[in-house]
This record gives C-alpha cells, sequence and structure tokens, in this order.
C-alpha cells in the first residue's frame, strides 16, 4: 500500500496550512471512533486511515460536518420517509 504524505492531504483540501489539515483529521478520527465507517479501503491506524481519506478526496473541510452523527441519523430518517413515501403512491 501507498504511503500517505501531508503534501497529498494538503493538496486535497486546497490549503496551505498543515494546522487546519490537523483539525480535519482529528475531527475524523473522532467520528471514527463513534463508530462512523472508513471511507477508503485499508487496515491502518484511525488517524492514517483519516489522512487517507483527505488524500482521496473523500473528506474535506467542506463536508467533513456531513459525517456527523446527527447528519447521518437525519439522511436515515430521510430515506425511510421517501420509502413510505413511494410505497404509498403504488398503492
Amino acid at each position: 500500500m501507498a504511503r500517505i504524505t501531508v503534501e497529498d492531504c494538503l493538496k486535497q483540501t486546497g490549503h496551505e496550512n498543515r494546522f487546519s489539515l490537523i483539525h480535519l483529521a482529528l475531527a475524523r478520527v473522532k467520528q471514527h471512533r463513534e463508530g462512523h465507517p472508513v471511507l477508503v479501503e485499508g487496515k491502518n491506524k484511525e488517524i492514517v486511515m483519516a489522512l487517507r481519506e483527505i488524500a482521496a478526496g473523500v473528506i474535506s473541510p467542506k463536508n467533513i460536518h456531513n459525517f456527523t452523527k446527527e447528519a447521518l441519523e437525519e439522511e436515515i430518517v430521510d430515506d425511510v420517509a421517501g420509502e413510505e413515501e413511494g410505497t404509498e403512491s403504488s398503492n
């Protein structure tokens, strides 16, 4: 598996600020610890997986909040409501 570099992550975030990158990675590690799924393949520690997600462009400062527990629960509720509406209209 290829090594992950800070430069790869900085290219994806569009920032030259390593401090911002660390905060982004830390926020993602916290989400991993809360049980959120890892969005890239690998079997590394949480911090490395967070950096891999950032370098892959899956996680960014703009979308990190879309992966909070509340946002994911809201998405599930919306999906269930959509399925129920689809079921009612077909009857």
